[in-house]
């Protein structure tokens, strides 16, 4: 079945979520919409639509909500599920209610699991036919939302609510209806890796857990599959429900060399969003190394100390809008400044710190020279599955809390991708350690002879 409205995906990707704009040609809808609503204004007026319901599937964990502002720019409902607890105004629904909007039809249907008050929406035309359903954090693709971000408490009721709610909406929609989920593109509000870019109630019938499994094995299996989440998820739900401020894109304003150094030296956040290779070339002294990409806010937000003040380095002012996107989208909104240009002129004469850069097959090569200490950044689901021969196991969300432990001198660093491994060599590049980025895939150590189970 081929949905005869319009679904624009607006891709999140750093964030590992997707909000919609749905629309009949006149009368549009929005499915939990980010906080920079500007991506949204910009493909209604190229649609040359009207906005008449911004809609949620839940209070969000993962990311402050556009959902309030959009509404009111362009004067639509707001709609939340009853019992949310969303202070701002807005529009309550419960299971079986339906919304119209133009000849749009969205029946609301209650899908506890990520959240208790979550809600999908189906969607239909006047002839009641549903063509898709807008899942949120329930059913995703393969897999579903995870259950232990309520409380842990309510852990276990949830998961059994969550496989109940997969099923419910696999018996009432029909098998063609199209499946848009909020969360699963690399989102940790995933409970297991999700596959797909696309999908339906019928192929989710196949492939669903949810849906392929008996309860308690699905209970049991999506339980012992839950590892640490992002810390920062705890500030987001009470900003949602609180209703957060308008957001702000401007730029931060800039920061002269001297004054950059005096905020390093008072101990205050300065990130360099350089790629990571071109931070280890050189770099100023005490600063750490986030490089702006896919999973910068998330690491970012992972590891900033909330409230203290963050400076960026940028090569442009491109590159420092960019960061400040991302970092509105999980609340980061005060920025400090930036400094802007080439590291030598941000630097101006302050002496740069730099470490080598290597691989698996590098690691190898050193290791047979003689001992080398190793440390794995990564989390304990990854490392359970193999690591390197006598690494060091300190997951980066760790780290600055247990640098003791790691020992002095020269110290190898790796994680899955290179990613996090130059976050951690950047809290690590201090004196008294000599540094060596691993910037490799994780796969290549197996092929290098490295690997330990």
């Amino acid at each position: 079945m081929t949905c005869m409205f319009d679904v624009q995906t607006i891709e999140t990707s750093s964030l590992g979520d997707r909000s919609y704009l749905v629309d009949d040609g006149e009368v549009a809808v929005v499915v939990d919409p980010q906080r920079d609503i500007d991506r949204v204004v910009d493909l209604v007026a190229g649609r040359g639509v009207r906005i008449s319901h911004v809609l949620e599937t839940h209070v969000h964990n993962d990311y402050v909500t556009g959902g309030p502002e959009l509404a009111r720019r362009a004067g639509a409902a707001y709609v939340l599920p009853s019992g949310s607890g969303v202070e701002v105004d807005h529009v309550a629904v419960s299971d079986g209610d339906v919304i119209e909007a133009g000849r749009m039809r969205l029946r609301v249907v209650h899908t506890p699991g990520h959240t208790h008050h979550h809600v999908s929406y189906a969607l239909a035309g006047s002839d009641g036919t549903v063509q898709a359903v807008f899942t949120g954090g329930s059913m995703l693709y393969g897999a579903t939302g995870r259950t232990d971000l309520v409380s842990p408490e309510a852990t276990d009721e949830l998961t059994h609510a969550q496989y109940h709610s997969v099923r419910r909406l696999a018996r009432e929609l029909p098998a063609e209806a199209q499946v848009f989920p909020t969360h699963g593109f690399g989102s940790f509000c995933s409970a297991t890796p999700t596959s797909g870019t696309s999908s339906t109630i019928g192929e989710q019938q196949r492939v669903n857990p949810a849906l392929t499994q008996a309860e308690q094995q699905y209970v049991d299996t999506l339980l012992a599959g839950l590892d640490v989440y992002p810390a920062y998820y705890a500030r987001m739900a009470p900003i949602n429900r609180r209703g957060p401020a308008p957001v702000d894109l401007s730029l931060p304003e800039r920061v002269d060399p001297g004054e950059l150094r005096r905020r390093i030296e008072a101990g205050e956040w300065v990130v360099d969003l350089r790629e990571r290779t071109a931070f280890a070339a050189g770099h100023l002294a005490d600063s750490m190394n986030f490089e702006l990409g896919t999973n910068f806010v998330t690491y970012l937000g992972w590891l900033y100390r909330w409230g203290a003040p963050l400076t960026l380095i940028g090569e442009s002012e491109e590159q420092v809008a960019e960061a400040r996107r991302e970092l509105v989208r999980i609340g980061v909104d005060e920025l400090a400044g930036a400094a802007i240009g080439d590291i030598e002129s941000v630097a101006d004469g302050q002496p740069l710190r730099s470490y080598p850069v290597s691989d698996f097959s590098g690691l190898a090569e050193a290791m047979e020279r003689g001992p080398v200490q190793v440390l794995d950044a990564r989390r304990n689901d990854e490392r359970a599955n193999g690591f390197v021969r006598g690494s060091q196991h300190i997951p980066l969300h760790e780290l600055a809390d247990r640098l003791d432990e790691v020992p002095r001198g020269e110290v190898w660093v790796y994680c899955g991708s290179g990613y996090r491994a130059s976050i951690a060599a950047s809290v690590l590049d201090r004196p008294g350690r000599s540094i060596v980025l691993i910037n490799d895939s994780y796969d290549a150590a197996g092929k290098a002879g490295l690997e330990d189970e």
